[in-house]
């Protein structure tokens, strides 16, 4: 399979954000972070052992921890530095270092859209979990970041006559949804959530996201460095097609929310179509009214 990222990047990228911290930088990160308490809350039982699956801030691990739901929790980072310091596993960022059948919840914030095999890495969850175990995971879905896509394309378009993959591609929703089922999740489940951000102009953006190591890391990014030229004109279309009245910017972002069980013989099941006892005629009525 051709990689569409350069993993080593992406790790470099991360890297660099954590030796130099931006205050606030974190925002999105935090927002998943939150939304993930919420849902665990919903979540009627407790767990033996969790994983934080290459989220490399300890957000997630924290939210498990304070939820009272976890008993033991690891962190599953691809380098050692993302771990501060503090225990966990060093894993390929194409594999999940953990044993089959050895937790009974993983959860993964805004790491998998760059992974370059999204059903390899949830085929790897599914196996680590024991059977009714389950998987809360979100990632930046399509949508994230179209005003910038947008702009970049019709400014190098304008200048140069072509454009480069600059914004890397980002998973639908549908989609999503599809690939919890490829990799063998039961009861499996996809929504969506819009965040909308407003900054000053495109360059507060573009700092954000480097700041938060989630600059581009395709595999076939441009080699050239880009001129000043290109992002100048780039930020004055985006500040002609996506501003508001106050004259400020708006970037999108899509939260994808994934959640799925390991199948159990013990999970309630549809029923076959053409299983039922009683017609929904007879149900209803023979003239269709109760």
């Amino acid at each position: 399979m051709q990689a569409i990222f350069d993993a080593s990047l992406v790790i470099a990228h991360r890297r660099r954000a954590l030796a130099h911290p931006v205050a606030g930088a974190d925002f999105l990160v935090a927002r998943a972070a939150e939304d993930l308490a919420d849902r665990l809350a919903t979540v009627e039982r407790k767990f033996e052992h969790g994983a934080a699956i290459f989220g490399v801030s300890p957000a997630a691990t924290a939210v498990l921890a304070a939820s009272g739901k976890v008993a033991d929790v690891q962190r599953v980072e691809a380098d050692a530095a993302f771990l501060g310091g503090g225990p966990g596993v060093i894993s390929d960022p194409e594999t999940i270092a953990l044993e089959p059948a050895s937790i009974d919840l993983a959860v993964s914030l805004l790491a998998l859209q760059e992974a370059n095999d999204i059903p390899g890495q949830l085929i790897q969850i599914r196996r680590a979990l024991k059977p009714d175990g389950l998987f809360l995971g979100v990632l930046a879905g399509a949508g994230t970041l179209v005003e910038l896509r947008e702009s970049l394309l019709a400014a190098e378009t304008e200048l140069t006559g072509g454009a480069s993959p600059r914004v890397i591609p980002f998973t639908d929703v549908r989609d999503a949804g599809g690939l919890l089922q490829r990799a063998g999740f039961a009861l499996p489940v996809a929504d969506v959530e819009t965040v909308t951000v407003r900054y000053d102009t495109m360059f507060g953006l573009m700092a954000d996201l480097r700041a938060m190591g989630a600059t581009s890391a395709l595999a076939d990014r441009p080699r050239r460095p880009s001129t000043r030229r290109l992002f100048h004109r780039a930020a004055e279309i985006y500040a002609e097609r996506f501003s508001d009245p106050d004259g400020r910017v708006r970037a999108s972002f899509s939260f994808v929310w994934l959640s799925g069980w390991a199948p159990d013989p013990s999970q309630q099941k549809p029923l076959k179509p053409g299983s039922a006892q009683v017609s929904l005629a007879k149900a209803l009525g023979e003239d269709g009214n109760k």
